[in-house]
């Protein structure tokens, strides 16, 4: 699961960057990106807050 979301972290913001880049520019490009590491962050911080959750109980 942490080699997955290190990958999420790399993989996503790449993905974002060259779809928009290619779809609509530069500018695109970036903002899809940050959409892209948004969605990674998110992806790496719900597991961590489950288990949070689950280390109070």
């Amino acid at each position: 699961m942490v080699i997955l979301g290190c990958l999420l972290l790399i993989i996503l913001p790449l993905m974002g960057f060259v779809i928009g880049g290619y779809l609509g520019g530069v500018e695109i490009g970036i903002w899809a990106a940050l959409g892209g590491l948004g969605l990674a962050v998110l992806a790496c911080v719900i597991p961590v807050m489950a288990l949070v959750k689950a280390g109070r109980r």
